[in-house]
């Protein structure tokens, strides 16, 4: 059964899509980490480390529903054999499966937050997923040209012309409890999910990070940033500004997270 945490009357649900190698040294990734820093990043996350020492990068999506109400999903995953992700990620996915497994039909997602366009987030949205809107930043919109070229004819085209394209300007609030942050840099129009409910709290992250390192360290950056003084600058504001708060990660090795970070009180 897929991991589950609840905040208030929202239950959140991992859904890994699937599991494989990162295409470069993750040292490559982060050229700026340190040796230490390295070492504190596998003691605090040893399940993204492959057994020759590489990244073994997870992919998930994540599913927000309260009580049987209906489903808001957070990012697509890698999606099936032909999906964006083909020539990189391991293809085919499992979402399909694991949203069965949680007892979630997808005619029961009503939305899909996509977090950014990269293709490990966008695999399964669309045509899975007949019932639900589709929201994007209008920055990430603006930016297309950063993204797999096939990406507007095969997915955004088709959204807009069924009406399922729903694109916001900024932080946005979707039900009781739940919000779209504007979390950019990583990509131009980048946007996470915060659930709150009193002092408690529940980020679905997306990029923002992508691995244990940048807990270790917020101000390091990631090579494949588009504009990392901006990535930096959105993760240290969310991470020095609410807590307590659990993180919901695409690809730590365990889908939800405590912060603070590691080595800090």
């Amino acid at each position: 059964m897929p991991l589950t945490h609840r905040i208030g009357s929202v239950t959140v649900t991992a859904l890994l899509d699937g599991v494989g190698p990162f295409f470069q040294p993750r040292e490559e990734a982060f050229p700026g980490a340190t040796e230490a820093q390295w070492r504190e990043a596998d003691r605090w996350d040893p399940g993204t480390v492959g057994p020759d020492g590489g990244w073994r990068l997870p992919f998930r999506a994540f599913a927000l529903r309260a009580g049987d109400g209906p489903v808001t999903l957070v990012d697509a995953g890698i999606g099936p054999a032909d999906a964006f992700a083909a020539t990189w990620a391991p293809v085919p996915g499992r979402l399909p499966a694991e949203l069965a497994a949680a007892g979630i039909d997808p005619a029961e997602v009503r939305t899909v937050v996509l977090t950014h366009l990269h293709t490990d987030h966008v695999g399964w949205a669309g045509p899975l997923f007949p019932n639900a809107d589709h929201l994007l930043q209008r920055a990430e919109l603006a930016a297309l040209e950063l993204f797999h070229p096939e990406l507007p004819a095969r997915l955004l085209e088709p959204l807009r012309a069924a009406g399922r394209l729903r694109v916001l300007d900024g932080e946005t609030a979707l039900t009781p409890g739940v919000r779209v942050l504007s979390t950019p840099g990583h990509t131009p129009g980048h946007q996470s999910v915060l659930v709150e409910d009193g002092d408690e709290r529940l980020l679905v992250t997306g990029d923002l990070l992508v691995h244990a390192i940048q807990l270790v360290d917020p101000a390091l950056p990631y090579a494949h940033e588009e504009d990392p003084p901006t990535a930096r600058a959105s993760r240290e504001s969310l991470l020095g500004t609410l807590s307590p708060l659990l993180l919901a990660t695409p690809h730590l090795g365990l889908p939800f997270t405590p912060h603070p970070e590691p080595g800090r009180s």
